[in-house]
């Protein structure tokens, strides 16, 4: 059993309360609509949670790692399309610019961003660079006190909502890939920003994404994260962290599935009894508790670690790689535990199991975290 804290059993309940109350009586119209939630994200900003990345000096509620993950899987648990919003806002976003910006930058956007005046979103996947985030081809070019950026960004989470954006770009295309890219604070307002229509897509249909198209967009030299040539570390820094939240995101999802299949196959009657009481469904059922178990622990572990100022890099990835797959997996019984009624929108399984595979795909696909895992593996091994 893992040793929560006080805080964090009482962080756990008010998050879980905060979604039953808040996404629950939404989440089915919202999916089936594809409509934004606004209303959730107002609602997530009163509770306090636009802010957990941010310090509390400057407005926020800053958590622990572990906290964090809870939160993810609670809201997970519900809407897994309101969870991720918040997690690109919290971990990529608030935790980017509270880690790299500048003093200024860090005091005009943090507390505006943890109240959630502004939704941050973050801008690194093109075209022809999504996992090999070395190739990215979107230019910045110093022009005084400014820098003037062409691309576009793709698959851009809250890109039409947004009011600030990370965008990675390359400031030194002669430099060795991991100093090519630079990391920059964007508003909305930029001249020569502009964003697409939402892309339509299978699942986590209440969260947009989009693409940010920068024509010549003007940017203050002041908005950039670290130093020029800084933009691969920090984005593989604040990937690193943002796996935890997608591996966590994927727990709640299990959870779910496992929570409506026990529901399901208690009440469900067939040749006269529950189908909880036949083997093939006990087993699905054993199956999915211990494989959401283990994501959880995994989860926790790369947690702790990131808490205690220790490497965790590979421990993420791990927990992002289980999880993923689980989540796959266990909403996959649950339909087929519901049978029929499985592939229903109105038994809410069938949403679960859409939503379930993009956490193989962000930040990282499955592919990327088994490189990560072995690399990691390997040099260890060799020293």
């Amino acid at each position: 059993m893992i040793d929560y804290t006080a805080e964090q059993l009482l962080l756990r309940d008010t998050v879980r309360e905060f979604s039953r109350a808040e996404i629950l009586p939404r989440v089915m119209q919202r999916d089936a609509a594809g409509e934004f939630p606004d209303e959730e994200i107002r609602a997530a900003a009163a509770t306090g949670l636009m802010g957990i990345a941010v310090p509390e000096d400057l407005g926020g509620f800053q958590l622990d790692a572990v906290s964090t993950a809870m939160v993810y899987e609670e809201v997970s648990r519900y809407s897994a399309a309101v969870s991720v919003i918040l997690s690109v806002h919290n971990s990529l976003v608030c935790a980017g610019i509270n880690l790299f910006a500048s003093p200024d930058a860090r005091s005009t956007y943090l507390p505006d961003l943890a109240s959630g005046k502004l939704l941050g979103a973050y801008c690194l996947t093109e075209a022809e660079a999504g996992s090999d985030a070395g190739s990215l081809t979107t230019r910045a070019i110093r022009d005084g006190d400014r820098y003037r950026m062409t691309g576009r960004k793709l698959f851009v989470t809250s890109g039409a909502h947004a009011g600030v954006y990370i965008v990675f770009a390359v400031t030194d295309p002669e430099a060795r890939k991991s100093r090519r890219l630079s990391a920059f604070i964007v508003d909305r307002s930029s001249p020569g920003l502009s964003v697409s229509p939402g892309e339509k897509k299978l699942g986590l249909l209440a969260s947009e994404i989009n693409e940010v198209v920068l024509e010549d967009c003007e940017v203050p030299a002041a908005n950039m994260l670290g130093l020029p040539g800084d933009g691969f570390g920090i984005a593989l820094t604040l990937l690193d962290s943002g796996r935890i939240g997608i591996a966590a995101q994927a727990v709640g999802i299990g959870q779910a599935a496992l929570n409506a299949s026990l529901e399901y196959a208690t009440s469900r009657e067939q040749f006269g009894q529950p189908i909880s009481n036949f083997q093939a469904i006990q087993w699905k059922l054993a199956d999915m508790s211990t494989e959401v178990d283990a994501a959880r622990l995994l989860v926790t572990r790369a947690a702790m670690l990131k808490d205690a100022g220790e490497q965790f890099g590979a421990e993420a990835a791990k927990a992002k790689l289980f999880a993923s797959e689980m989540a796959n997996r266990a909403t996959s019984a649950a339909i087929q535990i519901h049978g029929g009624y499985g592939y229903i929108r109105d038994y809410g399984v069938e949403r679960l199991f859409r939503d379930a595979k993009a956490t193989e795909l962000y930040e990282g696909t499955s592919e990327i975290q088994r490189m990560v895992i072995a690399r990691a593996l390997l040099r260890d091994y060799e020293s």
